[in-house]
C-alpha cells in the first residue's frame, strides 16, 4: 500500500465495480489506491469479509473508513472539480439517506446498474474531458462576434449616427439629463465617452477585429474583455434598434465566455444551465400566452408567412399538409418543454438533447430570417457533448492545438467560477420565477435588479404569441401630392413578384423594427417619426439603409406610409403571375407630411400634426 494515500477497495469480479473503478482512476490519477479486495483484504482485518462483499470501502491514510455512497463521494473529492458531491453529502439535507438508499439499491441489483450505466453513458466509461469542446466553441463564437459586429457596421450611422433615425447623442444627453448621475450605470456605454460618427464606425470595426482575435485564438481573454464592453455599449446605445433577444443571449454568452478561458469544469455547465433556460422559457411563455394557436397546435400554420423575415425556402413550407403543420408544432413544444431536461443527465441523453435542438435550429434557419440568433444556439449545444464526442468531427491537429492550449484550473480560478455560479444560477432562477408568477423570489429579485444593467442573466421568451395575420407598412414619397413612389426595403416585403432573401448572419435592424411597427401605431414606434422625417431630409445614412431611392434627384416633398396586409401567393397564382406575396390596403398608417409640417414643430422628437384629411 502507497504511504500516506487513501485507498478503495473494490470487488475485483463484479464487471460493473471494474467499470466504475476504471473511471474513477482516470478522475483521480494517482492521488487515489485502488485495490480489489480479493487481495486487499487481509490488509485490512477491522473490516469485515462481508462488509467488502456488499460495499465499496475507501479507507484514509488516518484509518478512517467510508463505506457505499459515502466512500463514493469520499474518493470523489480527491478529483479536480468534484469536491461539491463531497460537500453536498455532508451539507444538504436528505442527501445523505437518499444516496445510500440509491446505493443500497443498486448495489442488491448489478446487472440492473450495470444495464443503466452502459445505457447512460456507453460500453465505456471515460472522464469527460472539456478542453476541446471548450477550443472550438470559443473559435466559433469569434465568428459570431465577427458576423454581429460588421452586421452593425454597414448600418450603424443610419440607425443612431448624427443624421440616423435615433441618433445616440441626443439619446444619452436626455438620458442623463433624466437619470442624472444614475445614467452611467443604468445605460452602460462606452459612448458615454465619445458618440460621434467616427466612434460608432470605429467601434464596430475594433469589434470586427477583436472577434478575429478569439477567431485565430491570439490574446483571447482580453479580446472577450474588449467584445462583452463593446457589444454591451452598442446594446444601449441602439436603443429601439437594439432591443432583441439575440442581442441579449450574445451578452450573456460572451460574459460566460470571459471565464471558460480558466478551464473551469463549472463555466461548462453554466452554459448547459443557459441552454437550458433559454429553450425551457421559449416553450413556458407559448403555454401561459394562452395564445390558441399554441394549444390547439396550429401555429406552424401561419408562422412561416407572419413571421419576419422569412427565407425562400419558407413560401414552399408553409404549403405543407395541415397534419404535417400540427406534428412540427407538438415537436417544437416537445423539444422546448421536455428534451430540454434531458441536459442535465448523462452524456448519452445529454447527446439525445443536442441532438433535437439542433435538428429544431436547423429548420429554424432554413425557413426564418434570425442573423446569428439560431448559429449562436446550435453552438451552445457543443457543451452538451464531451472532447470524446466531438473528438471524431475535429482534425487531430486541431485537437492536440487545444489540448496545448488547455488551462488546468487553479484555486484562484475555481473560487471565480464557483462566486459567478452564485450570482448566475439564483439570478437564472429568478428569471424562471418571474415569466411563470410576474413576481420575484425573495432576495433574488434584489440581486437580479443589481446585475440587470450588466445583462448578463436575462429572461426570454420567443414567440409567446403567434401573429396569424402580416400587416406590412409601405412607405411612399411624391414631389407633388399626386405621384407616389415606393421606398422598397432590402429584405422585408415589399415588390410581390420579389421572392424572400436570405440574409443570415445579417440582421438588417430597420427591416425588422418595420414588422414589429406595423403590429402597432404610431404611438407606439415614435422613431417612425424620426424616419419619415430623415426620408424627408434625403438623409445619406438613413437611404443606405434601404434597398433604393426612389428620389435619386432631390428628396420628395410628400412622405406617408401605406397599410397592406400581405399573404404568400397560393401556389395557382404563383404558376400564374409569379407573383410571391398577394397583398390588400387596410389604411393610412402615417398620414401624408411634408418638411413644413415638421418644421412647425420646434422639438423633432415630439411627432407632427399632420392634416388628417390629406392622403
Amino acid at each position: 500500500m502507497s504511504q500516506g494515500l487513501p485507498t478503495l477497495v473494490y470487488d475485483g469480479d463484479c464487471t460493473i465495480c471494474r467499470y466504475w473503478v476504471n473511471y474513477w482512476h482516470e478522475l483521480t490519477s494517482e492521488r487515489v489506491v485502488y485495490r480489489p479486495y480479493q487481495e486487499a483484504a487481509t490488509d485490512f482485518p477491522t473490516i469485515s469479509l462481508e462488509l467488502f462483499q456488499g460495499a465499496i470501502q475507501f479507507i484514509e491514510p488516518d484509518g478512517h473508513v467510508y463505506s457505499g455512497a459515502a466512500a463514493t463521494f469520499r474518493l470523489l473529492s480527491h478529483a479536480p472539480g468534484r469536491t461539491a458531491w463531497w460537500w453536498c453529502y455532508l451539507h444538504v439535507p436528505g442527501f445523505a439517506a437518499m444516496s445510500e438508499w440509491a446505493y443500497a439499491f443498486l448495489a442488491r441489483r448489478r446487472c440492473l446498474l450495470s444495464r443503466l450505466t452502459k445505457l447512460l453513458w456507453g460500453p465505456t466509461l471515460r472522464a469527460e474531458r472539456y478542453a476541446l469542446v471548450s477550443w472550438v466553441f470559443l473559435r466559433l463564437f469569434g465568428a459570431v462576434y465577427v458576423a454581429a459586429f460588421a452586421s452593425l457596421g454597414v448600418q450603424i450611422l443610419g440607425l443612431i449616427g448624427h443624421a440616423g433615425i435615433l441618433p445616440v447623442g441626443d439619446y444619452l444627453e436626455a438620458a442623463r439629463h433624466t437619470l442624472g448621475i444614475s445614467a452611467y450605470r443604468l445605460l452602460p456605454s462606452l459612448f458615454w465617452v465619445n458618440s460621434s460618427d467616427t466612434a460608432l464606425v470605429a467601434g464596430t470595426v475594433v469589434g470586427a477585429v477583436l472577434g478575429l482575435l478569439v477567431v485565430v485564438d491570439r490574446w483571447t481573454r482580453p479580446a472577450l474583455f474588449g467584445l462583452f464592453a463593446l457589444y454591451l455599449s452598442y446594446v444601449y446605445a441602439g436603443q429601439s434598434f437594439m432591443s432583441f433577444q439575440w442581442d441579449t443571449l450574445l451578452l450573456e454568452v460572451g460574459f460566460l465566455a470571459m471565464f471558460l478561458t480558466s478551464g473551469s469544469r463549472i463555466v461548462v455547465w453554466l452554459y448547459r444551465w443557459l441552454v437550458f433556460r433559454y429553450l425551457f422559457l421559449a416553450g413556458v411563455v407559448k403555454l401561459l400566452s394562452g395564445d390558441p394557436t399554441w394549444h390547439d397546435l396550429t401555429a406552424l400554420e401561419y408562422h412561416f408567412w407572419t413571421q419576419p423575415l422569412p427565407t425562400p425556402v419558407a413560401w414552399y413550407a408553409a404549403q405543407l399538409p395541415p397534419w404535417l403543420l400540427i406534428g412540427g408544432t407538438a415537436a417544437t413544444l416537445v423539444v422546448e418543454l421536455g428534451t430540454v431536461f434531458l441536459i442535465f443527465l448523462p452524456r448519452r441523453l445529454r447527446a439525445v438533447a443536442a441532438c433535437c435542438v439542433l435538428l429544431l435550429q436547423s429548420l429554424i434557419v432554413l425557413t426564418g430570417n434570425y442573423n446569428f440568433f439560431n448559429l449562436l444556439t446550435m453552438l451552445l449545444c457543443v457543451f452538451l457533448f464531451d472532447d470524446a464526442a466531438l473528438r471524431r468531427l475535429v482534425p487531430r491537429r486541431l485537437d492536440s492545438r487545444a489540448q496545448m492550449r488547455v488551462r488546468h484550473p487553479g484555486r484562484t480560478a475555481t473560487v471565480i467560477a464557483i462566486a459567478l455560479a452564485f450570482i448566475v444560477v439564483p439570478v437564472g432562477v429568478n428569471r424562471i420565477w418571474q415569466t411563470l408568477t410576474r413576481s420575484d423570489l425573495p432576495v433574488l429579485g434584489t440581486l437580479t435588479e443589481a446585475v440587470s444593467p450588466l445583462l448578463i442573466v436575462n429572461a426570454y421568451g420567443l414567440f409567446a404569441v403567434m401573429t396569424t395575420t402580416r400587416p406590412e407598412i409601405v412607405i411612399e414619397g411624391s414631389a407633388d401630392g399626386k405621384d407616389w413612389r415606393e421606398y422598397v426595403f432590402r429584405y422585408k416585403p415589399g415588390p410581390l413578384s420579389r421572392p424572400a432573401l436570405w440574409n443570415i448572419p445579417h440582421q438588417p435592424r430597420l427591416d425588422w423594427q418595420m414588422w414589429f411597427a406595423a403590429l402597432g401605431n404610431i404611438r407606439d414606434n415614435p422613431w417612425m417619426v424620426s424616419l419619415m422625417w430623415r426620408l424627408l431630409e434625403g438623409s445619406p445614412s438613413v437611404l443606405a439603409l434601404l434597398d433604393s431611392n426612389p428620389f435619386a434627384d432631390g428628396p420628395p416633398k410628400y412622405v406617408r406610409a401605406q397599410l397592406y396586409d400581405y399573404r404568400f401567393a397560393n401556389r395557382r397564382t404563383h404558376v400564374l403571375t409569379g407573383q410571391w406575396w398577394v397583398r390588400r390596403p387596410e389604411g393610412v398608417y402615417f398620414p401624408q407630411v411634408s418638411a413644413a409640417d415638421f418644421r412647425r414643430v420646434t422639438d423633432h422628437e415630439t411627432a407632427p400634426r399632420p392634416d388628417s384629411n390629406r392622403g
